[in-house]
């Protein structure tokens, strides 16, 4: 039995439809010409193809690749950048105006020692020895305090500073409550504010930048240093300016919110001088 076989007619269409079908495969212009659709769809998944090899190749971002997105890029970087400027130059001015405020108790606190020393002459003589003598031991301490550098310290010095405060204050209020006359309640008004300007000096010593503020600054100022790093292709010792003008304003900031470590830092120079003009005859 033969094998069947399509007659002639059926096997010159079934030629053409194969010649055909070659020729739109050597030539997918004339089919993307015949069939938009087909052409676009093609073209897209080339083009997908594309940037699935650039991305497993390890290209990095390039400005060549895409004009928005570039644009997109340079608008974060530099909002992030601004917006590290503006915190440092916050954190900067709050910085300032705390040492400024320390500097600003430490003269109060002199001019209210220096102050009640020359009032401890209304008081009677022996008393007014003692409040005198107990001023100047007053004086060392705060002195010591501002001088301290060490933290473990401050314990003892709180001790000792509250000792002394507590004599002073039963001095006076021993006197002003056999003679409560005007003259010692001056006396005594003094010594409140003797021992009211400690207090406000403790507090600004304690009063620093907060740590969630510096972790913000750190966590913005890493992302900018690496979204200025991400776009370039080979060494550039350019890269290294933005790091290290950052961390000097870091490490200036963090000097001046210090009130015990780093170069600048209030040395009580006011209360120096207050205890030398204090000295005994």
């Amino acid at each position: 039995m033969q094998p069947f076989e399509d007659p002639p007619r059926q096997r010159s269409v079934k030629r053409l439809d194969e010649d055909d079908a070659a020729a739109r495969v050597q030539h997918p212009e004339d089919l993307a010409e015949e069939e938009p659709w087909t052409g676009k769809m093609m073209e897209h998944v080339d083009r997908i193809n594309r940037s699935e090899a650039l991305r497993w190749k390890g290209d990095r971002f390039s400005p060549q690749d895409d004009v928005d997105e570039r644009q997109d890029f340079d608008i974060l970087r530099t909002a992030s950048l601004t917006l590290l400027g503006l915190i440092i130059g916050f954190s900067f001015a709050m910085a300032v105006s705390r040492y400024d405020e320390r500097k600003k108790f430490e003269v109060a606190e002199a001019n209210a020692i220096g102050i009640e020393y020359l009032r401890a002459d209304l008081l009677p003589s022996g008393d007014a020895a003692h409040v005198r003598a107990l001023l100047r031991q007053y004086t060392s301490q705060r002195i010591i305090f501002y001088l301290a550098a060490d933290e473990r310290r401050m314990g003892q010095i709180d001790a000792e500073t509250k000792k002394l405060q507590a004599d002073l204050w039963s001095t006076v209020v021993r006197v002003a409550t056999t003679q409560p006359t005007p003259i010692v309640a001056l006396v005594v008004s003094g010594m409140n504010d003797v021992l009211d300007s400690q207090g406000y000096t403790q507090a600004a010593w304690r009063n620093r930048i907060p740590i969630a503020a510096w972790a913000l600054m750190i966590l913005i100022a890493i992302a900018c240093n690496l979204m200025l790093g991400y776009n370039e292709r080979r060494a550039n010792w350019f890269l290294l300016i933005l790091p290290f003008i950052v961390s000097m304003s870091f490490l200036l900031i963090a000097d001046i919110d210090s009130p015990r470590g780093g170069v600048i830092r209030v040395h009580g120079f006011d209360l120096i001088a207050q205890s030398q003009s204090m000295r005994p005859d």
